[in-house]
């Protein structure tokens, strides 16, 4: 168990650094969203390049931050019982949600996007927009993201084995979200 608990760390280390990817890549956003409109509306220039660097630098806060928000346990959950579980109650909840749900849908996911990914790369396939981007930089956040998200589950399902087993302590306060 020790040597996945490693592997675990190892992940989380890495949703870490993808997470402040995604930090900057809102930064980048915002300040290209409101230098474009500047320029758009201030000066009469227009680029569609910069509109799709902004929904690029949208997928890599959107791909690369939700792994860290799975690990940080601030992840959309459907609450109808899971915030009056006590005891074990919520890891057991997160662990079959993590099995049945999470890692089947990833896996699925990367599956599916990585072929796309390869044939845009390939192709140099490019935006129909006049000034458009290349699309395969964007299309690789969709398997790197996925995948890592499934990495992910799979480091949240051996800490919470771990945390039954007794080897680990983990915070499994939830705040139920105010309604």
């Amino acid at each position: 168990m020790n040597a996945l608990l490693k592997f675990s760390q190892l992940i989380d280390w890495i949703s870490d650094k993808f997470g402040k990817i995604a930090a900057v890549a809102v930064l980048a956003a915002a300040l290209i969203s409101a230098g474009n409109a500047f320029v758009r509306y201030g000066l009469d220039i227009s680029s569609n390049g910069w509109l799709e660097i902004q929904w690029y630098m949208f997928a890599a806060t959107v791909m690369l931050g939700a792994p860290i928000v799975l690990k940080l346990n601030e992840h959309v959950r459907v609450d109808i019982f899971y915030g009056k579980l006590k005891n074990h109650g919520p890891v057991y909840v997160d662990l079959f949600g993590l099995v049945v749900f999470l890692l089947p849908v990833m896996a699925l996911l990367t599956y599916f996007s990585w072929p796309l990914f390869v044939k845009m790369y390939f192709s140099g396939e490019m935006s129909q927009n006049a000034g458009g981007l290349i699309r395969w930089p964007a299309m690789l956040l969709l398997p790197l993201g996925f995948g890592w998200m499934f990495l992910q589950g799979l480091s949240e399902i051996i800490k919470r084995v771990a945390y039954l087993m007794g080897l680990i302590e983990m915070d499994m306060h939830y705040e139920k979200p105010v309604q």
